[in-house]
């Protein structure tokens, strides 16, 4: 999603690991989102999305909108957890399991009776807790606090399990809880939002967002039609074949919204493609040969 920036520039979204909710302060969710058409506020974007979505899996339409299977979950109506996270956010998932590697041990320290300063000796990559400089903030926004004064408190081993517990809780749980909700409350206009289980995230996804496919020569003569003075066996469809089957994701993605207007196939790959692929042969016309 594009939004506008400073001196109209646009900024876009880099999610490689598909979209997810960015968490939201408590009172920021009614308020407008600048650049929205209209002023519109945030649970009103996600209402629209959540209606799109729903009638695009409804009529079978293709959108190149690359959802979290997180945030599929989450729809569905599942807990999210540390787990969901890292599919989030690898690197953030990787830096928060050492820290709840560390705090659980501090934990079971602290059960087992040992003395303060053995579970405060307990370090992350080699460094005490205190010494990471951490605050009650979410991590990459510093201005969002998880607790009334949280930059102002500092990490210690002694509250690293409240802090863990916190950044989880904003960044899959009570965070997004409200864009979720409005979510479900769009697609709830087109079918009820628990419908969705039945289905695995990658079939979702497949069926939203349609599906890449390795090309070989006996696929696309199967499933393209040569016409008008080409066949299978006319030099320049073998040709086009060869360059089609060599085509990695990146240039399949480039090629098929060339061709059809989306980045991927339908599900069922070539072969459900309406109406098929067809290739003819364009003869020139006498103006232009006598030219």
């Amino acid at each position: 999603a594009g939004e506008s920036g400073k001196g109209g520039a646009a900024s876009y979204v880099n999610a490689p690991h598909g979209l997810f909710p960015s968490p939201v302060k408590p009172g920021a969710f009614d308020a407008e989102v600048p650049g929205s058409p209209g002023a519109m506020r945030r649970g009103d974007l996600f209402r629209l999305l959540g209606r799109v979505v729903g009638k695009s899996l409804q009529d079978g339409r293709l959108l190149d909108l690359g959802l979290s299977p997180a945030f599929f979950r989450a729809v569905a109506g599942r807990t999210l957890a540390l787990a969901d996270l890292a599919e989030v956010d690898p690197a953030l998932g990787r830096t928060l399991t050492q820290l709840f590697t560390a705090a659980r041990c501090i934990e079971e320290l602290k059960a087992a009776g040992a003395p303060a300063a053995e579970w405060a000796a307990v370090t992350v990559g080699g460094a005490a807790v205190e010494d990471l400089c951490m605050s009650f903030t979410l991590p990459g926004d510093d201005a969002f606090e998880l607790r009334p004064g949280g930059a102002d408190v500092a990490v210690t081993a002694d509250n690293l399990s409240d802090y863990l517990a916190a950044v989880v809780d904003a960044s899959v749980g009570g965070g997004v809880s409200r864009q979720i909700e409005a979510f479900r409350g769009g697609l709830a206009d087109i079918f009820p939002a628990p419908a969705l289980s039945v289905f695995t995230e990658p079939e979702l996804d497949t069926m939203l967002c349609g599906q890449g496919q390795h090309w070989t020569p006996e696929l696309l003569g199967e499933c393209v039609t040569f016409d008008h003075g080409y066949t299978a066996n006319s030099p320049p469809i073998r040709n086009l074949v060869e360059v089609l089957c060599g085509y990695g994701p990146e240039e399949q993605r480039s090629f098929l919204r060339f061709v059809t207007g989306a980045p991927r196939l339908p599900p069922g790959g070539l072969a459900a493609l309406q109406p098929r692929l067809t290739v003819v042969c364009k003869q020139p016309s006498k103006a232009a040969a006598g030219g």
